[in-house]
């Protein structure tokens, strides 16, 4: 299949098509690091802020499929003393779902990009982010209705923790990147990137490193590569990862429209016939989509907020010969 360059005129990532083995096309563009004037390759690893909440998913669907949790494990169980105002009624299922209630310390429905109320370099391990955590009033009473939300997706991480008496970059690590052969992905520290790791950059040019955690958790700060993301595509299919009822409930939508005419599952989102990872935050944009049905998968990684979402479904469209969607 031979696929015109789509252009690279404003972006500065990594555009990917893949299918199986087979690498259909890979575009590289812009800087990884301005001050040394190193390019973007398709080898680049690129941060996936809320991108990470489909390998929480993934993690804590793990655990139940070990018997470690389950969806109807209550959070005020595991949590002791801590966070007193996490209603007793919210679940694990609950968080996956973002229809908990629990107040968010990073509230998108207010401002996606806030500035965080403590010094990010204190965010170095999961247990660091409960006093971010603390301290937020329930918005809704769990269950009710979708709303996206930041702290619920940490909270699992907290309870991933706990009940496995492990690190949860150790869990990701074991439950899902192993699992899926992405040896290119990780919870490095932003301000010490391991070679091959672009840098994130602000609109105002500055970079990222004073705006985000210095350590990411289960709502955000994975980094990763086109190459792995389509592993964890395989992998996840081929049932390396869950179990099959696992992925089921990983990927079937649990709201059928979130406001914008996106489908949510756990972790991920549904954009009519594709599954799609999605994040974006102060100089990161990451999506990938799969197309279960043909086994593709389109990845756009990027190191400023550019215009990424369409992007990667504009090519999804072009390679299944789908009707083009109404621009957004």
């Amino acid at each position: 299949m031979s696929l015109p360059a789509p252009s690279l005129a404003d972006f500065s990532g990594v555009l990917s098509l893949r299918r199986g083995d087979a690498v259909l096309g890979e575009w590289a563009g812009g800087l990884a690091d301005r001050t040394s004037q190193t390019p973007n390759t398709v080898a680049t690893r690129f941060g996936l802020a809320s991108g990470t909440k489909m390998f929480t998913a993934a993690t804590v669907l793990a655990l139940v499929d070990d018997g470690s949790l389950s969806r109807e494990t209550r959070a005020r169980d595991i949590l002791g003393g801590d966070l007193p105002l996490v209603g007793p009624d919210v679940t694990v299922d609950h968080l996956l779902t973002h229809t908990s209630g629990i107040g968010d310390y990073l509230d998108e429905e207010v401002d996606a990009l806030a500035p965080l109320p403590i010094p990010v370099q204190q965010l170095d391990s999961t247990p660091a982010y409960l006093p971010l955590l603390d301290g937020h009033p329930a918005k809704f009473p769990a269950g009710e209705r979708f709303s996206y939300c930041n702290s619920g997706y940490v909270l699992l991480a907290v309870l991933a923790e706990r009940v496995s008496g492990s690190s949860f970059a150790e869990l990701v690590e074991t439950r899902v990147f192993q699992a899926a052969g992405m040896t290119d992905s990780g919870f490095p520290r932003s301000d010490h990137l391991p070679p091959g790791t672009a840098t994130g950059y602000r609109d105002d040019g500055r970079t990222n490193v004073f705006a985000l955690p210095v350590v990411g958790s289960g709502d955000g700060g994975a980094f990763s590569t086109v190459a792995d993301l389509h592993r964890f595509w395989e992998a996840l299919f081929a049932g390396r990862i869950l179990s099959r009822a696992g992925v089921d409930l990983l990927i079937t939508p649990t709201t059928a429209d979130t406001g914008d005419g996106l489908g949510y599952g756990r972790g991920l989102w549904i954009d009519g016939e594709d599954l799609v990872m999605a994040g974006g935050d102060h100089g990161v944009t990451a999506v990938s989509r799969r197309h279960v049905a043909s086994g593709t998968t389109v990845t756009g990684l990027a190191n400023v907020a550019v215009r990424t979402f369409a992007r990667t479904r504009d090519l999804m469209d072009q390679v299944l010969g789908r009707p083009a969607a109404a621009a957004g």
